[in-house]
C-alpha cells in the first residue's frame, strides 16, 4: 500500500529512541498517522514542526497498518513557533481541534481553510476569524453542521442575524427580534460575507462555534472545554482598549 499527498503537520509523539508518529492532516487523505523513522534528528525537526506544510510518501504492507512516511518541507512556516504567546496559543488550539476528526476521513475543503490559516496566524485579528471559521468547518466535518443559509422561520436568504441553539439554524433579524435574548448572534464573516470583520463581530463567531463545540462536541465526550482553546481566547486582543477572554 502506498500513496503520495501533501499535508500540514499537527503534532509528534516518540516512538523509540529516534523515531517519531507523525499527525498530519493530509490534503486527500483526512488526518493521518505514520511513523517517521529517525525523526527526532536535527534534520528532521525543523520540517516536523505544527504547521508546516509537508510533502508525504506513505507505505505500509496493509491499509489498516500504521505504515510509515518519508517527508519532505513543502512549506516551512518557523514564524509560528517561534512567534509570540498568542501566535503559538492559536496554532496549538487548530491543532488540537482539528484532532478531534476521525482518521483518514478526507475533508479537502477543511484541509484548505486551515492551510490559510495557518499562513496569517501570526495576525492577531485575522487570526481570530479564521479560527472562528476552522471552527464552523470542523463542526460540520464532524457531523455537527450549522445551516446558515435561510432563515428557519421564513426560508429568507437576507437579513440572516441570529442563530438558534436548539436547532443550529439562522434566523433573520425580523423573525428573531421577539426572541433576540435567547438566540445566538450570527456574525456576517461567518456567512461568508465581508473581509476584514470588526472585533465585536469576531467575539460573536467565536461564542457562536464554541457553544456549538461545548454542546455537541465536547460535552458529550466528558470534555471540559480544552485549554488550548482558553488559552487561545485569553492571548487574543479583543480590540484596541481590551483583552480578555470571549466565553463559550
Amino acid at each position: 500500500m502506498e500513496w503520495s499527498d501533501e499535508g500540514i503537520v499537527l503534532g509528534l509523539r516518540r516512538h523509540g529512541e529516534a523515531s517519531v508518529i507523525l499527525e498530519t492532516l493530509t490534503q486527500g487523505h483526512g488526518r493521518h498517522l505514520g511513523l517517521v523513522r529517525d525523526g527526532r534528528s536535527r534534520r528532521q525537526g525543523a520540517t516536523l514542526q505544527p504547521g508546516n506544510r509537508v510533502a508525504l510518501r506513505w507505505r505500509a504492507r496493509l491499509d489498516e497498518q500504521l505504515g510509515t512516511f518519508t517527508v519532505e518541507p513543502a512549506r516551512l512556516r518557523p514564524e509560528l513557533t517561534l512567534g509570540d504567546g498568542a501566535t503559538i496559543a492559536a496554532l496549538n488550539w487548530m491543532c488540537a481541534l482539528l484532532r478531534l476528526l476521525p482518521e483518514r476521513d478526507p475533508h479537502p475543503q477543511l484541509y484548505a481553510a486551515v492551510e490559510i490559516a495557518a499562513d496569517h496566524l501570526s495576525e492577531r485579528l485575522a487570526a481570530r476569524a479564521l479560527i472562528a471559521r476552522i471552527e464552523l468547518a470542523t463542526l460540520e466535518a464532524l457531523g455537527f453542521g450549522l445551516d446558515l443559509t435561510c432563515c428557519a422561520a421564513t426560508g429568507a436568504t437576507q437579513d440572516l442575524a441570529y442563530v438558534s441553539p436548539k436547532s443550529g439554524r439562522a434566523v433573520s433579524a425580523q423573525a428573531g427580534a421577539p426572541w433576540a435574548e435567547r438566540l445566538l448572534a450570527l456574525p456576517a464573516f461567518l456567512r461568508g460575507d465581508g473581509i476584514e470583520p470588526p472585533p465585536e463581530d469576531i467575539e460573536a463567531g467565536l461564542r457562536l462555534t464554541g457553544f456549538f463545540l461545548e454542546r455537541n462536541v465536547f460535552t458529550p465526550r466528558g470534555l471540559p472545554q480544552p485549554a488550548a482553546r482558553a488559552a487561545f481566547l485569553a492571548r487574543a486582543v479583543v480590540s484596541n482598549h481590551s483583552q480578555g477572554q470571549v466565553g463559550t
